[in-house]
């Protein structure tokens, strides 16, 4: 495969610190298109939130496990000649999530086919909620369709650039769809079934958030998911596997089991990055895939850490506390996404957000990844993770044994109690806390999602690819447009997209968006 020619004698030097997925799609991008990239990785292998848990003898997906926005990644490969379908096995999920509520019979499966998930609706509530619901689906597609382009696809969004991209008509459309209200509240103006609440307001976890104080603008998460779900063959584990794998295949020089110890600077500028070995990395250029809040606190050395601003631990996203399981269930009819609903739901998020402690009745979302639509294949040992959310403090605070296993114990009672019962012995479960993620993730306390998006006005507070350090830019979910991997991956392709239009490789603008549609399945 040749590569792109670069109008240059000298060919940029990039290092990429940080092999998570962000970290991954930058490098791939670059040495695509011909740039020399180094990538820097404290593990022993790619995939950074995106883990394996090795739980007797078998690897447990034990981070992400929910594929969206396929679109994310087909696009680039397809500009590579390749595709998803070339590197990755992938198949549809017809059941999104079933859901379970403490104290209730009922359980409701939400569907990637809307008019299946309105009859289910109608069924489990009323076929009034079941209108409801479609008309909830309609104000997620607009909101998606207004947001894409000028946000989602946009480097460095704020609310000016957002007014410019919109036009009056265009902000007349999204005001006009409440996004400056709390999901809770907007969601309890579509909803009348306090469950049907529950289940949508759980959207503002996925980026780390309580559905009290995370913007109505979320519920275009729905719209994302009835967009396509997907499950990966070999677990989420795979789709790092297959990134690393192709960026060596383009010139990504791979540096695993080396952490990086701090950027350095020459005259303000990027020169490269001392690794712990004692090792210097000349570079023009660096991406830092990793949560921004190490930079600010220092832990990549005083030259950068100026420019970028701490997040107080109370402005953090969501932490959890997993349980990583290779175990034999019984009773309630799993399918690969599972989420059990404890019947005091504000309680949770008082607990995690304003008393910082393990929830007392938290939810439990359970990912059976050995699971298809029809249940499992074989009866016998499967693998699980067992999520409930907690609060990011893992710097300052360790959950002692008593408070693990309060937590611990009322999950499996909430579990139990909607019919699911888990067997497994001591070496059969890995638990991860947040004091765990604090010290896999530095800088982040824990914090999977980096900051909370919490008010409108948090969509415009990540920090954008571009740094104030010249030649350093920002990937991962903790910078724009946010957590989870289609996000993560977009941070990616928009700091390597910056740095291009920044090298005169690709036509400058006032901002870089990335181009292109949602692809289909």
């Amino acid at each position: 495969m040749a590569k792109s020619m670069l109008n240059s004698r000298h060919t940029p030097r990039v290092v990429v610190v940080g092999a998570g997925i962000g970290g991954l799609v930058s490098a791939l991008v670059l040495a695509h298109r011909g740039l020399d990239v180094s990538l820097v990785e404290s593990a022993a292998s790619p995939g950074g939130k995106i883990r394996q848990v090795q739980v007797d003898g078998v690897g447990v997906d034990s981070g992400p496990t929910v594929f969206t926005m396929r679109w994310v990644l087909d696009q680039m490969l397809q500009e590579m000649g390749t595709s998803l379908a070339d590197i990755l096995k992938l198949e549809d999920i017809g059941v999104l999530a079933r859901h379970a509520w403490d104290g209730s019979p009922q359980t409701l499966d939400l569907l990637s086919d809307t008019a299946q998930s309105a009859d289910a609706i109608a069924a489990f509530s009323s076929p009034q909620e079941a209108r409801r619901f479609l008309g909830f689906c309609k104000q997620a597609r607009s909101l998606y369709d207004t947001l894409e382009k000028p946000y989602i696809r946009s480097e460095r969004p704020d609310l000016l650039s957002m007014v410019g991209d919109l036009g009056l008509q265009g902000m007349a459309t999204l005001t006009g769809l409440g996004p400056f209200a709390s999901l809770w509240r907007s969601l309890g103006k579509h909803f009348h079934d306090p469950r049907l609440q529950q289940l949508f307001g759980r959207y503002a976890t996925y980026c780390g958030s309580s559905p009290w104080s995370a913007p109505a603008t979320l519920m275009l998460v729905a719209q994302v998911e009835l967009d396509g779900v997907w499950s990966v063959s070999g677990g989420m584990f795979e789709v790092a596997k297959a990134l690393a794998q192709l960026g060596e295949k383009w010139g990504v020089k791979p540096r695993y089991g080396h952490a990086c110890e701090r950027i350095l600077t020459q005259g303000g500028q990027v020169s490269g990055v001392q690794l712990d070995s004692g090792e210097v990395l000349e570079a023009d250029h660096v991406i830092f895939n990793g949560d921004v809040a190490a930079l600010a606190q220092g832990l990549l050395g005083p030259a950068v850490q100026p420019n970028f601003e701490e997040v107080p631990a109370h402005n953090r996203s969501l932490s959890a506390f997993t349980l990583s399981m290779h175990a034999e269930s019984s009773g309630f009819p799993m399918v690969r996404h599972n989420v059990f609903f404890n019947q005091n739901y504000q309680r949770e998020f008082d607990d995690i957000f304003q008393h910082r402690r393990l929830p007392e009745q938290g939810t439990v979302y359970v990912c059976a990844q050995d699971r298809s639509d029809e249940g499992l294949a074989q009866p016998g040992l499967e693998r699980l993770l067992c999520l409930v959310n907690a609060p990011a403090d893992g710097d300052t605070h360790s959950f002692n044994s008593s408070e693990i296993h309060a937590c611990e114990t009322s999950s499996l009672a909430l579990m139990r109690r909607c019919g699911l019962e888990i067997k497994a012995s001591p070496q059969q479960v890995v638990r991860t806390l947040p004091q765990d993620f604090a010290r896999l993730f530095p800088g982040s306390g824990g914090a999977l999602y980096g900051q909370a998006t919490h008010g409108w006005m948090s969509a415009f507070a990540r920090p954008s690819s571009r740094s104030k350090v010249p030649g350093l830019y920002t990937a991962g979910g903790s910078v724009h447009p946010g957590p989870g991997v289609p996000m993560a991956a977009m941070s990616g392709r928009l700091a390597a997209a910056t740095l291009m239009a920044d090298l005169g490789l690709t036509k400058s603008s006032r901002r870089v968006v990335i181009s292109g549609g949602m692809s289909t399945r």
